[in-house]
């Protein structure tokens, strides 16, 4: 189903009358959805209310003028990419530069021509769009932290954290059940199956760090460090689970193991071209040893995982497992989570 296109809304900020209506009518001739403020104070006062893609705004005006409000409103992070046209008499080169200075996109001078005008705010609100869904995009593959800095600078973007917790989870047997499914089908069950996942990984406020084939990594703790992300990553876990049951009806039976391990790893950018947000080191490779020595439909963890979570959560001791590089290493299941006092 096609949902149906908003019409964008444009605050107009201005203190006469008469323009007030002539813009007004020019723009809804257009579609547009209109708001008006009648000074700049107002317009600040208004804007989280009426939230406009595009404002016309004039600069001498009562209380406060157009340079002020603008550059209130630019100062705003949630509204620092809001376009801006300074609509006014004032075109002199020096208030032309002032205004660009505080974060106008286009100037255009009184008295107006109302096509100029039109292909103007069109432009503004195309590029707006696109700038829009390039950052949902973006946002869709990187931390937001990260893409920031990635569209701030060139360069490496790599880290170290000497304290984040690792996820591992894999469909046990998946890939002979997958040898008797149509392409579609396999595409079908991974989205419905990951897409859950994703739900849970926003709720406890962790970060999904990729899928490879059927299996799916989380990491706590970055790219901005967090107090608690261990006993998040583990609540996850024990939700994952529980959510593969819940699932079950709609995919056949489905078991996840899961295996979780916690300690420095770097993280950073890698690539030009579908670059992606990555992990690496002794704790990603352990966790993920961890997890594939594990059990289906339970949550295994290191010893390490295990001294933070106690308190926390009710583990089992499964005894020593065997990983490779690390010889004979103690894990947990985990069962529950203790209620809080």
């Amino acid at each position: 189903m096609t949902l149906p296109v908003v019409p964008a809304r444009i605050l107009i900020v201005e203190d006469t009358p008469t323009n007030i209506q002539t813009l007004s009518a020019i723009l809804k001739q257009e579609g547009y959805l209109i708001s008006v403020a009648i000074n700049g104070r107002q317009a600040v006062d208004v804007i989280d209310r009426v939230k406009p893609d595009l404002v016309l705004m004039d600069v001498m005006m009562p209380e406060m003028d157009g340079y002020e409000a603008c550059r209130i409103i630019k100062s705003r992070a949630e509204w620092k990419d809001l376009p801006i046209i300074f609509l006014t008499a004032k075109t002199e080169v020096a208030d032309i530069v002032r205004g660009f200075e505080l974060g106008a996109v286009d100037y255009v001078g009184k008295p107006f021509n109302a096509h100029e005008l039109l292909a103007r705010v069109n432009t503004h609100l195309t590029i707006a769009r696109l700038h829009k869904e390039n950052t949902r995009l973006l946002l869709n593959i990187l931390p937001a932290p990260i893409a920031e800095q990635l569209k701030r600078r060139d360069g490496i973007i790599a880290e170290r954290y000497e304290d984040v917790s690792v996820l591992f989870a894999d469909i046990v047997g998946f890939t002979p059940r997958s040898a008797a499914m149509s392409p579609s089908e396999i595409v079908g069950l991974l989205n419905l199956i990951f897409s859950r996942f994703d739900a849970l990984v926003e709720k406890h406020g962790l970060e999904k760090i990729k899928t490879i084939g059927d299996a799916y990594m989380v990491a706590g703790g970055l790219p901005d460090p967090q107090p608690g992300h261990l006993e998040r990553i583990v609540a996850l876990a024990l939700d994952m689970q529980a959510a593969a049951v819940e699932l079950s009806p709609q995919t056949g039976e489905l078991q996840l193991r899961i295996g979780i391990h916690t300690g420095s790893a770097v993280a950073g950018v890698i690539g030009i071209k579908k670059f992606i947000y990555d992990v690496w080191g002794d704790t990603v490779n352990t966790a993920s040893r961890i997890e594939s020595h594990g059990l289906p439909g339970r949550v295994q963890v290191s010893e390490e995982v295990y001294e933070r979570i106690r308190d926390s959560f009710v583990c089992t001791p499964r005894g020593p497992v065997e990983l490779k590089g690390k010889g004979a290493v103690p894990v947990f299941l985990v069962e529950r989570e203790l209620p809080s006092v």
